[in-house]
């Protein structure tokens, strides 16, 4: 849930995966991979998106292992978090 967890945040701030590429010195691609869960981020990284959103690496790590966490809840935020992000999809530029 690591990858969603970036992911939620980069959009939050309303960034695209080439400005957050270049704010945080790494390439686009791995960005594209980290989210789509297809490649895990070193410490480097969730240390860069630290300092980058003013967000501790523990609270980074904590909010993705809460996204799923209670099994009341489970069934609807996976519900709801896949249509936010099928949304998110359809507003995203298409160069991403």
């Amino acid at each position: 849930m690591l990858n969603e967890a970036l992911k939620l945040i980069r959009v939050f701030h309303e960034l695209s995966q080439k400005d957050l590429s270049v704010r945080l010195g790494i390439s686009k691609s791995y960005i594209s991979e980290i989210e789509a869960g297809k490649k895990n981020p070193t410490m480097d990284v969730l240390e860069k998106y630290s300092s980058e959103f003013d967000i501790p690496v523990s609270s980074i790590l904590f909010f993705s292992e809460n996204l799923y966490k209670n099994p009341r809840t489970e069934s609807l935020r996976s519900f709801a978090s896949s249509k936010i992000l099928s949304m998110l999809k359809l507003v995203q530029p298409k160069d991403e």
